[in-house]
């Protein structure tokens, strides 16, 4: 026999179809709780206090709530005794006092309402997805206001607080997830549906990340940049960045990035921080694909991640100072960063067989803990 708990988590499970009848306007129609009219315990006291159990919650016991219909059914242990064979809410408000519901229910309908009024184009999505008409039901009257906006401006080339929506100023930005799916819906011609960044796919202006690099070169430090050597720029411009350039210098660590204004002079040469995984800010620098490319970051198992993915941008790419004569000569025996990646897709042989080594034990060797001297030696060579 179904017990009480049992109907409320069925009755629960026929909410949401519920809500779906009012999106659509559909008068009431009874809703149906299927039970089992089997009963196989043998305990005459235990099987009243369960039909006890499941009238304490029925319509005929408490004023609302679910209509119970009893048939005499021959029980295996029991003999004839009457068991409930239909249970069902007859009307709407039997139906939400049952749940606790009612005052839910009521704002979600001046909410659709609202929406469907002043967005009609979002009436399915609705009906697809009431429960988050009610997981929002206290900001409709601003998200229409945003989605209002964009139908008007869909391509606004404003910063998130620049635009004139009176709304929170951090409203955009802390609703960001259910306006994404409203904009796709009413904007969906103007979305850049390739971008997963808020701002990039609605066409809004964003505050880039910096790509800093120094210049190796001192005579394209004074033609260039008025003597100026450590620079930072957003990434869009450094995309666009126009210099007479052979050699880029990759470095994963910041420390490192000072050493290289101390190394022998490099002609036509730039160094860039990579900042670990930020290297992904590179990736769309096409300048980059037609000058040799040098990476040179610690020895461990993110090194070579980091390498790899460097590499599947451009794959003229060449490590430098990450070598198994570099590591066994200055190794101390210093535990890295347990790596649960695999990231090997685009290191050659000897750089694969390092990485298994350092990752397999845990091992770390970082640029700074070269030598500088063993470092200038290198870049001697390399001129």
């Amino acid at each position: 026999m179904i017990t009480p708990e049992q109907i409320r988590a069925k009755s629960l499970r026929k909410y949401t179809s519920f809500l779906q009848t009012l999106v659509r306007n559909e008068t009431f129609d009874r809703i149906v709780i299927t039970g089992d009219k089997s009963y196989t315990k043998s305990s005459l006291q235990e099987f009243e206090r369960e039909i006890r159990s499941i009238l304490s919650q029925s319509k005929d016991k408490n004023g609302y709530g679910y209509s119970l219909d009893f048939q005499k059914v021959k029980t295996k242990y029991l003999g004839t005794q009457d068991l409930p064979t239909a249970i069902y809410f007859d009307t709407e408000i039997d139906f939400l006092k049952y749940l606790n519901k009612e005052k839910e229910v009521k704002v979600f309908e001046q909410n659709i309402r609202k929406i469907i009024d002043e967005l009609p184009e979002l009436k399915e999505w609705i009906i697809q997805y009431p429960s988050k008409i009610i997981a929002n039901e206290d900001k409709w009257e601003d998200l229409i206001k945003v989605c209002q906006y964009f139908l008007k401006n869909p391509i606004p080339r404003l910063y998130l607080r620049e635009l004139p929506i009176k709304v929170h100023t951090k409203f955009i930005e802390q609703n960001q997830g259910i306006l994404k799916e409203l904009l796709d819906l009413i904007i969906s011609d103007n979305v850049n549906k390739e971008e997963k960044q808020f701002e990039k796919r609605f066409n809004l202006k964003y505050s880039e990340p910096q790509v800093r690099f120094k210049i190796l070169d001192q005579e394209i430090s004074k033609s260039y940049f008025q003597g100026l050597n450590d620079i930072a720029i957003p990434v869009g411009q450094f995309e666009s960045l126009n210099l007479p350039i052979k050699r880029v210098l990759v470095v994963e660590n910041k420390t490192t990035l000072y050493t290289t204004l101390t190394l022998p002079k490099m002609t036509k040469t730039i160094a860039i921080f990579g900042s670990g995984y930020s290297i992904n800010n590179l990736k769309n620098a096409k300048w980059l694909s037609d000058i040799e490319l040098l990476y040179w970051g610690d020895i461990d198992a993110q090194g070579f991640e980091i390498l790899s993915q460097f590499r599947s941008y451009f794959n003229q790419t060449r490590s430098i100072l990450m070598d198994r004569e570099t590591f066994d000569k200055f190794f101390e025996y210093d535990a890295g960063t347990v790596s649960y990646v695999t990231a090997d897709s685009f290191l050659n042989e000897q750089e694969r067989e390092l990485y298994d080594l350092l990752k397999t034990n845990n091992w770390r060797l970082e640029q700074e803990k070269i030598p500088l001297e063993y470092v200038r030696s290198f870049f001697d060579k390399l001129e």
